[in-house]
């Protein structure tokens, strides 16, 4: 079998980068959300059919798989893309921006599905040299509840495999180097929904009111000391209020306002007492003014967690071709990725993707996200050194 030192990945990598840009700008300009990636998933299908790889559609829905088989391998490593965008819009002036109003691949799925389609079609090509069989999964939804993944394993897209990788473009270092945190790396991202009643009337006489507008400023106020007074300092969790809606008029106190936001947490015991401080000081605000609350709160994604032995394996393969990063470091954000990582071993790699020098500067979910075209080479290196470094 090949080993990542026999042949030349740049090589590799350089024979179908043209396909790989032409593949995201087409997917960029014609972004799709959550489960209704139709047109996208098609035009992985083709590719993929088109390499001589063997493909399934509408896996959890809207999903692809791909399957380089080897004969007589032991072992089977499955790299994992997602596809959907994001509900919001496009503030660039990039030639590609999205064509569809109130959709935008602000978070680089665009990237990641061609990227994994251009590494697919170059492993397609020294299939006889793969020292295990590799499985791509292309997956839908993972930027909402309940997630892509969870349809996509209940479709059997992990059976008889053994490791999974994702991959992310990551803006908070630079273009070139892969990073790789060992454990926890994503945080568990939980939502609430907090309304709170009370008694409207006129803006002249407050007191014949009950305010929901202030019982609701005092609820977010109290709640930033759940982090700072309840929370080891040694842990990592936030309490972020997105959303604080109510009023129609300037002379007319509402009934009731609706706050809306987010819990973040790497440990389930810490997450919990975050939720059970929020619904206490919710309730005990509300009471001290009069008023009273309905709350919600959804658990969101599991912590994302990176096995060290997946990581080491990236580490050593990855390391060959491109440089990793030391800046690499857990992030609050929310994978569904980790869902994966429930069932078999799994890593979730970094791919650096700022560039002071051409504005490439914008973190994910901003409407000035920009993938850097310098990154996507990066990424299909790292994808086809982890083919040749699985056996």
């Amino acid at each position: 079998m090949a080993t990542i030192r026999d042949l030349d990945v740049q090589q590799l990598t350089d024979s179908v980068m043209e396909q790989v840009i032409s593949l995201q700008r087409d997917i960029h300009s014609h972004p799709e959300i959550g489960f209704d990636t139709v047109r996208t998933a098609a035009l992985v299908a083709e590719n993929l059919r088109e390499a001589g790889i063997e493909t399934r559609e509408k896996i959890g829905k809207t999903g692809v798989v791909g399957d380089i088989v080897v004969p007589g391998a032991s072992r089977c490593v499955a790299f994992r893309a997602d596809m959907d965008a994001l509900p919001m819009d496009e503030e660039s002036e990039l030639p590609h921006r999205s064509t569809i109003p109130g959709a935008a691949h602000m978070c680089g799925h665009d990237a990641h599905t061609s990227m994994l389609v251009g590494a697919a079609k170059a492993l397609s090509g020294i299939r006889d040299r793969l020292p295990c069989s590799i499985r791509f999964i292309f997956q839908p939804n993972e930027e909402a509840l309940p997630g892509g993944a969870p349809a996509m394993i209940a479709d059997g897209c992990l059976e008889g495999v053994d490791t999974i990788f994702g991959m992310h473009v990551w803006p908070a270092f630079d273009t070139g180097k892969i990073g790789i945190v060992e454990g926890p790396t994503m945080a568990q991202p939980d939502t609430f929904r907090i309304v709170v009643n009370g008694m409207g009337g006129h803006a002249a006489a407050p007191y014949a009111c009950i305010d929901p507008i202030v019982c609701g400023s005092q609820i977010i106020n109290s709640a930033q000391q759940i982090v700072s007074r309840n929370i080891d300092p040694i842990e990592s969790c936030v309490v972020t209020f997105t959303q604080f809606h109510g009023g129609s008029a300037d002379n007319v106190i509402p009934g009731s306002i609706e706050l809306r936001g987010t819990i973040r947490s790497f440990k389930q015991e810490v997450g919990e007492t975050a939720r059970e401080r929020l619904s206490e000081i919710a309730e005990g605000v509300a009471r001290a003014h009069g008023c009273t609350v309905e709350m919600e709160i959804t658990l969101g994604y599991p912590v994302t967690f990176n096995d060290p032995t997946a990581c080491q394996e990236a580490r050593r393969s990855v390391s060959v071709e491109v440089p990793l990063s030391d800046e690499g470091e857990p992030c609050l954000g929310g994978e569904d990725f980790a869902y994966y990582g429930q069932q078999v071993p799994a890593a979730f790699l970094f791919l650096g993707n700022r560039d002071d020098s051409k504005g490439i500067v914008h973190f994910c979910h901003h409407p000035r996200f920009q993938v850097d075209d310098e990154a996507m080479p990066i990424g299909v290196r790292t994808w086809i050194a982890l083919a040749l470094g699985a056996g």
